[in-house]
């Protein structure tokens, strides 16, 4: 086997072991026990946070933070990768959790896990590189137009119980409730918010979010102001994590809850592995791709045994461990104890956060995931790449994000096929004899060029010839008042083709067999060949005839045209 192509099995080695392998001493460790204590106090807040956004307790982040992020740490595939609790999930979390309950999310979180794996074993994470920009762009942009609607609830102090999943519900529901704005609620989240983007601009190395959060804890526990904390709302959280259990299922209830963890095994791979290309654009590392799936997609199964949320690489989380010099994916695990250590001593501190602060704090996040530059660019891409960006945007926000990402993937697939129909071309033969391009680079190259036979008529196509352009080959003999004796078909410039321009040039075949016309095939590629080999278009005397270039289909149509003179010739 090759040194470029590495084994079945070293596609899912973990990084932890090639970093033991490599030498780790207690430097490394000292760098990278800093770099988690670094990451834990920023993952903190923002996995209440976001378990909260997403219609569940603040617990269940927590959870999610430390079992995932530990199985991620140890088993994946990139250095610095950073797993828990993101944004991405909470419009899909939320709504889930809405129609089928916690037990519905548990078992499509365990389901989206076991795709994950199945997706490894299969080497699909290098697939995931042909997911369109436009698309990521735009439901990443819809999914913070979410987050966004779903904190003004909390923002505002409107108290409102239980809002729709579904957008335009849940604005008329708010926009119902906005004469009851508690001001210290606004105060409260909007400095919050405040806060965070200062130190962000004076001192970006500080946690913003945690001290966002304590400071606006503080506040309230000491001027008794009235707003919602996580105690008033959830009560104490747990001291322990829970104990393992397995979700309930039924054949029924599985099918049911297929699309759901479709779509979060989607976005978890796609967002794991953005990650770990960010990790490896900030340090030139290159992580693998498959192991990283395969640990996603255990992190999640594990995850809904201890009742915990989907969970994927966090992009903000990743970077922040690299920028305080995490080395390895001890970092991550060790982010992951420290989180446990705060559950196991301090959760009854969590109860004193105030939901604003928290609302303040997604609402950084969502402005964080708005791909405000991205979008503005794509909106300037050609009318394909606009089209998906903007219905995907618009059904992530105003249908459901499942179906955003199918129809994305539609019109993307459709864009690409028509561009590539258009980059396919029909020539006519007469003008390419001085073009200096026949199939065989080294006639070129000894300059000899072909002279074509009185009588014989030739045509060049270039690009693949598949389905979205196999029509082109139709019309080509419509282009002759008479049909030719002979007519070669050029195809050293087509890389691909497949059955529906096999069956065009099948259909080509039979009308000129029909026109009493010897078509001759020349310059076939490798693909070519083996996809006509294997669907037994097979050569057939006087009707088709395979050539290895164009000079030899000269001689041949020469020699063609000379027997049916003859022929002519004899019989008259």
């Amino acid at each position: 086997m090759s040194a470029d192509k590495p084994s079945y099995r070293a596609l899912f080695k973990p990084k932890l072991l090639t970093v033991l392998r490599e030498g780790y001493g207690l430097a490394d460790l000292q760098r990278d026990a800093l770099a988690g204590l670094t990451v834990a106090v920023v993952a903190l807040p923002l996995s209440m946070a976001l378990a909260i956004a997403s219609g569940s307790n603040p617990g269940t982040g927590l959870t999610t933070a430390i079992v995932a992020g530990l199985i991620v740490s140890l088993f994946g595939g990139s250095r610095f990768q950073i797993a828990g609790p993101t944004g991405a999930f909470i419009p899909v979390v939320y709504a889930v959790i809405q129609h089928h309950g916690m037990d519905g999310l548990l078992l499509a979180t365990a389901m989206a896990g076991l795709i994950l794996m199945a997706a490894a074993l299969m080497k699909v994470g290098t697939l995931m590189k042909y997911i369109p920009q436009p698309l990521i762009t735009g439901f990443t942009a819809g999914i913070a137009v979410i987050i966004f609607s779903s904190q003004l609830n909390d923002f505002f102090g409107l108290g409102l119980p239980d809002l729709p999943a579904e957008f335009v519900p849940k604005v008329q529901a708010l926009a119902g409730g906005f004469g009851s704005v508690n001001v210290w609620a606004t105060s409260i989240a909007a400095g919050s918010m405040l806060l965070i983007f200062g130190l962000r601009r004076f001192s970006p190395r500080a946690p913003g979010f945690l001290i966002a959060v304590v400071l606006a804890s503080l506040l309230v526990a000491i001027f008794k102001l009235p707003v919602d904390t996580i105690g008033s709302r959830f009560g104490e959280l747990p001291s322990s994590l829970p104990l393992p259990s397995l979700p309930t299922a039924s054949w029924q209830r599985i099918v049911e809850m297929l699309p759901a963890a479709l779509t979060i095994a989607f976005l978890g791979g796609m967002e794991s592995l953005l990650s770990a290309v960010v990790a490896d654009g900030m340090t030139g590392g290159r992580h693998r791709s498959n192991a990283e799936l395969l640990a996603q997609g255990g992190a999640n199964v594990v995850s809904a045994l201890f009742a915990g949320l989907p969970a994927t690489g966090a992009i903000a989380r990743t970077a922040t461990n690299i920028r305080s010099g995490g080395r390895s994916p001890v970092a991550g695990a060790l982010h992951s104890v420290f989180i446990l250590v705060f559950v196991l001593g301090a959760a009854r501190l969590a109860a004193y956060v105030p939901l604003p602060a928290l609302a303040g704090v997604l609402m950084v996040v969502a402005w964080n995931m708005s791909e405000r530059e991205h979008f503005r660019h794509t909106l300037s891409a050609p009318m394909g790449d606009r089209l998906v960006l903007l219905v995907t945007f618009a059904l992530t926000v105003l249908v459901d994000l499942t179906i955003a990402i199918e129809v994305g993937m539609v019109i993307a697939a459709f864009s690409f096929m028509h561009r590539m129909s258009e980059v396919v071309e029909v020539s006519s033969g007469v003008r390419l004899i001085d073009e200096a391009e026949d199939e065989t680079e080294e006639d070129v190259e000894q300059g000899q060029r072909a002279i074509l036979p009185a009588g014989v008529e030739a045509f060049r196509i270039s690009g693949p010839l598949f389905f979205g352009a196999a029509s082109r080959l139709d019309t080509v003999l419509d282009r002759f008042s008479r049909p030719p004796p002979v007519f070669i078909l050029r195809m050293g410039l087509v890389p691909i083709i497949d059955a529906s321009g096999v069956h065009s040039l099948r259909s080509l075949a039979e009308r000129c067999r029909r026109q009493g016309t010897a078509l001759i095939v020349s310059g076939l590629r490798r693909q070519p060949q083996q996809v006509l080999r294997d669907m037994r278009i097979v050569e057939r005397e006087d009707e088709l005839h395979f050539v290895g270039d164009f000079n030899d289909a000269c001689v041949l149509a020469e020699r063609l045209v000379s027997e049916t003179h003859a022929m002519v010739a004899s019989a008259s």
